[in-house]
């Protein structure tokens, strides 16, 4: 089976690259090797792939995985997929919108199943938060994405990174930067810079909250605006101002803070006790 580089298969088919699909093909075959092994494909996983491209990252997937899925919305690219990896019995390609597609069926009965992806970066926060959201029997997500996302993602309480997409993932998963990627590793080359990230996803949320829908309400209330403090951020929380008040003391929290210096466990804290004075 021919090991052909991106940039030949790109030659091969005349591929015109399509802007509002924000396509940046992966060329550099170490930055290949490094989400294989970041994202610990064994022969026991399935791996759903978002964003195959012309299939270099999908070809090596299918050498190691016991089926992959890749997921493409653009017309242009199913007959190169089809062809280029036709010797892979253990491949499927479904074209479709990512953000569309119904990953509970996907998944079926599947029990190892991790997610990879080389996505663009104009989708990258809904894709994520769809695959969080949805409560998907996912042991993984192993992403390129926008350094600054990945960034986000992984920031702490108290940088500039934190906030609101940092806590929707860190409430969900672990997550660890594999490494850095330039823009040199791409054709055409973006931009900006990308890394690799891993998120695993805990068998239980990272914290214990009771309402779910208001401690994400919380947190986006208290980073609506950043230089409120923390009792002008939440007046829309629905609490009249005394109850506001009682709800910050007892959860210890100090109300001239803002919502960036708070930890995950404080937001859980907070959301629970408004719930209960509700």
């Amino acid at each position: 089976m021919e090991n052909q580089s991106t940039k030949d298969i790109v030659l091969k088919y005349n591929f015109r690259f399509t802007k509002s699909l924000g396509q940046n093909f992966l060329t550099d075959d170490t930055v290949l090797e490094d989400i294989v092994m970041g994202a610990d494909i064994t022969e026991d996983d399935y791996v759903i792939e978002i964003g195959p491209g012309v299939g270099t990252l999908t070809k090596e997937l299918l050498k190691t995985a016991k089926k992959v899925t890749s997921i493409e919305l653009d017309e242009k690219l199913i007959p190169i997929l089809q062809e280029e990896l036709k010797d892979f019995p253990n491949f499927q390609l479904v074209h479709k919108d990512a953000l569309k597609v119904d990953y509970k069926e996907l998944i079926g009965e599947e029990q190892s199943v991790k997610i990879v992806a080389n996505l663009p970066y104009y989708v990258t926060t809904p894709i994520i938060a769809n695959l969080l959201n949805g409560k998907y029997n996912i042991k993984s997500i192993t992403i390129m994405i926008q350094k600054e996302v990945g960034e986000r993602i992984d920031a702490e309480p108290g940088t500039k990174d934190y906030g609101a997409f940092s806590l929707l993932a860190q409430y969900y998963c672990d997550t660890k930067i594999i490494r850095k990627v330039p823009p040199s590793c791409f054709i055409p080359s973006p931009k900006v810079d990308s890394v690799v990230i891993r998120l695993d996803i805990l068998e239980n949320p990272r914290v214990q909250v009771k309402d779910e829908k208001l401690f994400f309400n919380v947190i986006r209330q208290s980073f609506n605006m950043r230089r409120k403090t923390l009792s002008n951020a939440m007046k829309n929380i629905g609490l009249e101002k005394e109850k506001l008040k009682e709800a910050f003391e007892r959860a210890n929290i100090d109300s001239n803070r803002r919502g960036e210096t708070l930890s995950i466990s404080e937001f859980a804290n907070l959301a629970n006790v408004i719930s209960e004075l509700k």
